[in-house]
């Protein structure tokens, strides 16, 4: 069982930044990779940024925030971070992490364990 803890969200206005950051407690943090989605209010939810559980410098990002968010780990610390620049109203959403053991993917349902999101709203 891994449990996850997202924060850092909050409300910024349009070209500002957030940094999220997601917590693991439970199994080894360094055999899962970790994922970050988003879900708009009457949007299905949406794959944002992952990074591998066996190379940190493995990473995966939409189209809509290649560079401009940027994922990080701390197996130290057992943390993940999410580097979000050049906010847009578009990227106003719930945001999650999740936590799939020793795999990869974008799809919602790949992911084993899911924290209880953070809101993040982007003023115009």
């Amino acid at each position: 069982q891994v449990q996850l803890v997202e924060s850092g969200g909050g409300l910024v206005q349009a070209g500002g930044s957030l940094r999220l950051s997601c917590a693991a407690s439970g199994r080894t943090f360094s055999d899962y990779a970790i994922a970050w989605f988003r879900q708009a209010p009457g949007k299905e939810r949406e794959f944002v940024t992952g990074i591998s559980w066996w190379n940190t410098e493995i990473t995966s990002a939409a189209d809509s925030v290649k560079g401009r968010f940027t994922i990080s780990r701390d197996n130290a610390k057992n943390t993940v971070y999410l580097q979000m620049n050049s906010l847009k109203p578009e990227d106003t959403a719930v945001y999650y992490c999740a936590a799939k053991y020793r795999g990869w993917g974008k799809r919602s349902d790949e992911y084993d364990y899911w924290g209880q999101g953070t809101q993040v709203t982007v003023s115009s």
